[in-house]
């Protein structure tokens, strides 16, 4: 099977952003008599700070981490996965994959917010939707593998997939599916600013850029193993407030405004002594545009451009001192892999070496610049607000370090939801900062081969690397953790040909405030607990 045999389409998604939650599990602080505790007696709410917005509410046709958390809320997927990486029921009660084939057994009790049931039938609705590349849908090739067809048998409560080729972590993908109801389904535009799921909490109100708050349902019982929403401390409404600033939030959580927040910045440091749990991210990314007439289409101005940055001093700057060199691409929990590392893969660094790289290639120098066949060597440079502070000043040294090699750089910063305009939107960029955080390798194929959003895919970066493609195919044959190796020199011939570049891993931290909570990718909903 070749990734080029795979039903054109959208092939890939990923958490667009840092993760809002990782694997969380906060114990209760006191809050010295603030908003948030003080409603923790009476089922109360739990207000979540989050940086960017969610945007569109419809769980298919986002990517954001904002909108992967906001989905967990109102909707749930045929099965869990815990923060060890240990699947557990969900909607479906029993599951079983034989080679080609996947196979779900729904549960009987299962009722949408409307009072309607849910369904095999609506499961296969679902996928559906998802699997046909004229949706397209983000969800199609990393979550939703490409070329599936399903059928369902109410009678039985059976959901069957048949796949178009092996996927090592197929299950592992279908958790991350929320599933929406019939009515949805029938009228997608209602899930723009609602919601129309099973989940343990529907939207009551969204106030784009501000807040989205949802309300508890009663006699939910479908949750993860089980999980109900009848527990004392289930906090009876939910709200997720935009809050892009991290001094902001940091202040909201020490006020007891807020019951959690992810500080990622220097002001992590005067959270010290609340509780947290931590969790691993890339934080520091670089993809290159390689569409027809991009100057990083180039390899040699890729490789220069990497070469004359210190990634090491990058990383320190990114993470406020906290993280690490990244080492492989899909590090979030529950990571499928670990052990990778690609750094070997990098080409020399330095100023000279550069230089020289750019030399070799046919690049002159003119003045403090450089050009070719008339046109100056000057890349735009865009880089997420959500990165805070850290990601600001590292953004100055690459930009420095740049501009000294000789490049014109025209550097801007947005937020999350606006940087994934500009890269599935044709917008106007040659290098983006923005960390796509996933937790097996496959889920990161559509982004990294395949059509462009132009042609209804999600290869935002116009890659075209025929080592990766082999060795990702001969990954995607492989069961389970039997292709990590292969998956980890795939990732090398991405790196090797400077595809996309890497540059810092950080274990990222969620404080909190007055309550309890547990995840994997996101605060898993029926595990919070609201603390007196």
């Amino acid at each position: 099977m070749n990734l080029s045999d795979l039903p054109r389409g959208r092939r890939g998604a990923a958490l667009i952003g840092l993760p809002l939650v990782g694997v969380l599990a906060l114990a209760g602080c006191s809050g010295g008599g603030s908003n948030a505790d003080s409603d923790s007696a009476a089922g109360g709410s739990f207000v979540y700070a989050i940086a960017t917005d969610v945007g569109s509410l419809d769980p298919h046709l986002g990517a954001t981490s904002a909108a992967f958390a906001a989905s967990k809320f109102a909707y749930d997927s045929l099965v869990n996965l815990d923060a060890d990486g240990v699947l557990s029921t969900g909607l479906a009660s029993e599951w079983a994959v034989d080679g080609t084939t996947v196979s779900f057994t729904l549960r009987d009790d299962v009722t949408c917010a409307d009072g309607t049931p849910f369904t095999a039938s609506t499961a296969k609705g679902n996928i559906d939707f998802i699997a046909d590349p004229e949706n397209a849908s983000p969800l199609l090739g990393a979550f939703v593998p490409a070329g599936v067809t399903a059928e369902a048998d109410d009678e039985a409560g059976t959901l069957t997939l048949t796949l178009a080729a092996p996927a090592p972590f197929v299950v592992e993908g279908l958790a991350q599916v929320a599933m929406v109801c019939d009515a949805g389904l029938a009228d997608r535009s209602t899930l723009v600013e609602g919601t129309d799921g099973t989940g343990p909490y529907t939207v009551a109100e969204v106030a784009s850029n501000d807040h989205y708050s949802y309300e508890v349902r009663d006699g939910y019982a479908w949750g993860p193993d089980g999980a109900t929403t009848d527990e004392p401390g289930m906090p009876a409404s939910v709200e997720l407030r935009v809050v892009p600033n991290e001094t902001t939030a940091a202040n909201l959580l020490l006020s007891g405004d807020v019951n959690a927040a992810l500080v990622i910045g220097p002001d992590a440091e005067r959270l010290a002594g609340k509780e947290a749990f931590d969790s691993q991210a890339i934080t520091g990314e670089t993809w290159f545009n390689q569409a027809a007439g991009r100057v990083t289409a180039d390899l040699a101005v890729r490789t220069a451009l990497a070469q004359a940055l210190d990634l090491d001093e990058l990383a320190n700057v990114i993470t406020s001192g906290t993280g690490v060199r990244a080492t492989q691409l899909a590090v979030a929990a529950p990571a499928a892999c670990v052990g990778g590392d690609f750094t070997s893969a990098l080409p020399e660094s330095g100023a000279d070496q550069a230089a020289a790289t750019l030399e070799a290639a046919g690049w002159a120098k003119s003045g403090d610049g450089w050009s070719k066949d008339g046109a100056p060597l000057a890349v735009t440079f865009i880089h997420d607000s959500a990165l805070g502070t850290g990601g600001a000043a590292a953004a100055e040294l690459a930009v420095a370090a740049w501009t000294e090699l000789g490049v014109q750089v025209d550097a801007s910063t947005m937020p999350t939801d606006e940087v994934s305009g500009v890269m599935f939107g044709g917008g106007d960029w040659d290098l983006i900062w923005e960390p796509l955080n996933v937790n097996t390798p496959d889920q990161l194929l559509g982004f990294l081969t395949g059509p462009t959003p132009a042609d209804g895919g999600v290869n935002f970066a116009s890659i075209a690397n025929a080592d990766y493609e082999a060795t990702a195919t001969a990954a995607m044959g492989l069961v389970g953790t039997d292709s990590c190796d292969t998956w980890f020199e795939a990732e090398q011939a991405l790196v090797g040909n400077v595809d996309v570049l890497p540059f810092a891993s950080n274990v990222l931290t969620v404080f909190g405030n007055g309550a309890e909570f547990t995840g994997s990718d996101s605060i898993e909903p029926t595990s919070i607990r609201l603390q007196q």
